[in-house]
């Protein structure tokens, strides 16, 4: 394991308000981020706002302001989401930074300079939506699949075209080199076996629309003013403005280690992406994760498609924590997973109220009241030291493999453990007895396995952690602590303080 790992997700569209499906994308990221940092990484974690292109301009003039103004306004939305997510990006991008221009402008002319644009005419269809070209095939009934709402206009205009199919032996050169691997470029596996099959299907004449001529909300291209560069075509970009690119020092964080998308835009992260780097003669990313759709009674979350669940809504239920780990828990990170609020309920009281929280509070409130509030020293070990051995492990292989959902369910099941083992020992009993030996060891080891899920779950819930961080007697912030904190908590001496209820009991909703 390497000391950076550089993380980033797609830049968010600034067409409308967060939704949970922007929200799922960053919740899953962050945890990921947060996961590293535990594990002793120097992390960067990118997040932003695409800004540009038609739709854009679009709305804006729909809102009555100029384009600038509407995504400044939006920018704002989003960036208060994420903080009250607690996302813990360390930079957050926008494409009309002037930052991304510069960037943006010295790729382009690279790849210029290499001889891989050439002129041409665009003539097809085209999707707003999407703000890209459809070919027909890929069409339904003559709609977009993305945004079956949209008209699909026809489109001929002079445009800037990359020689993408020049690049189809080195893809598939790049992508047989990790392929079937624990490291494979592209994640899942079905998402990989995807794009090599688009990709093989390219011939040497294959190119790609990067500019447009007739949208004036863009980076106007390099030396070429009546040009727009495409939006998609600069909004990639973002992963590499963000290092300082082409100002000395890019390099300490290029390349990304972990580019997390959705499927909608595979292609352009696992194939279009990596081909201009290629062109640029830039070092690739190490990897691609396309994480599913999060539906919503069945039918995938899309606005367009008038499928919505308000993240306001989503928030308030239980509050943001239990929001972040319902979603990953609840939704795999490798595939399609549902959003239902009964499952949301279910999961918050079983798993949050009655279980981690009832069990912090248990043990806190026990040795308040039989050990005056000090978490003893003891030699002694017990069988659930050895679970939560165990867990780590497990854990860790779950969480290295980017399976958020797996790595939560491994997470919770010292949880369960943990509780039937304060009614095996029965430390009430113990101290009614006078087995006060006995008594040091079980809560001590019931302590040290509270800080052990404390800190196994601080990247799925860093607030609620590090409230039973604190109360564990831990002046520091959890998100400071490291593995070894995890592997032998040093929790031995400390004085606990009261806990208020974690995770409250609501109110019956409707």
């Amino acid at each position: 394991m390497t000391d950076k790992f550089y993380i980033t997700t797609a830049i968010d569209y600034s067409n409308g308000e967060p939704h949970l499906g922007h929200a799922f994308e960053k919740i899953g990221a962050d945890c990921i981020a947060r996961y590293r940092r535990l594990r002793g990484q120097r992390v960067y974690f990118v997040i932003g706002m695409d800004e540009h292109g038609q739709k854009v301009a679009q709305v804006a003039e729909e809102a009555g302001v100029d384009p600038q103004a509407w995504v400044d306004g939006i920018a704002a939305k989003f960036e208060q989401a994420w903080q009250e997510l607690s996302i813990s990006h360390t930079d957050f991008i926008r494409t009309t930074e002037h930052r991304h221009r510069r960037t943006v402008h010295e790729l382009w002319k690279r790849i210029q300079d290499a001889g891989e644009i050439q002129p041409g005419t665009y003539r097809g269809l085209y999707c707003v939506g999407c703000e890209a070209f459809k070919p027909e095939k890929d069409l339904v009934e003559g709609k977009c699949p993305e945004h079956p709402t949209r008209e699909i206009k026809w489109v001929e205009e002079p445009n800037l075209f990359f020689r993408l199919g020049s690049f189809s032996d080195r893809l598939m050169e790049f992508y047989e080199k990790t392929y079937g691997t624990e490291n494979a470029f592209v994640r899942p596996k079905s998402k990989f076996n995807e794009i090599r099959n688009v990709v093989q299907d390219w011939d040497d004449e294959y190119v790609l629309s990067v500019s447009r001529a007739s949208v004036p909300w863009g980076i106007p291209w390099p030396g070429d003013s009546e040009h727009t560069v495409y939006v998609w075509a600069e909004a990639l970009i973002n992963y590499l403005s963000a290092t300082g690119f082409p100002d000395d020092g890019w390099d300490e964080m290029w390349p990304a280690d972990l580019h997390v998308i959705g499927p909608d835009i595979l292609r352009f992260h696992a194939a279009f992406w990596p081909a201009m780097l290629m062109a640029a003669n830039l070092p690739l990313p190490g990897g691609v994760w396309c994480h599913g759709w999060v539906n919503i009674s069945g039918a995938r979350f899309s606005k367009s498609a008038g499928v919505t669940l308000s993240l306001r809504d989503a928030i308030d239920r239980h509050g943001p924590d239990a929001l972040r780990y319902f979603l990953l828990r609840e939704v795999p990170w490798d595939a399609d997973g549902n959003f239902a609020w009964d499952r949301f309920d279910a999961r918050y009281l079983s798993e949050l109220a009655d279980g981690y929280g009832n069990l912090a509070s248990r043990i806190l409130a026990m040795i308040e009241r039989y050990l005056d509030g000090t978490i003893p020293h003891s030699s002694g070990e017990t069988e659930l030291d050895g679970v939560g051995t165990e867990v780590i492990h497990e854990y860790r292989a779950k969480m290295d493999a980017h399976l958020l959902h797996e790595g939560a369910t491994v997470a919770w099941q010292l949880v369960t453990r943990a509780n039937q083992f304060v009614e095996e020992q029965a430390p009430w009993t113990l101290q009614k007895q006078g087995r006060t030996e006995e008594l040091q060891v079980v809560l001590g080891s019931l302590a040290a396995a509270l800080a052990r899920i404390t800190l196994l779950a601080t990247p799925f819930m860093p607030n609620k952690a590090q409230q039973v961080w604190e109360a564990l007697g831990f002046t520091s912030n959890v998100e400071n602590a490291v593995w070894t904190d995890l592997e032998a908590p040093h929790v031995a001496g400390r004085n606990i303080a009261r806990l208020a209820p974690l995770f409250p009991k609501p109110q019956q909703h409707s």
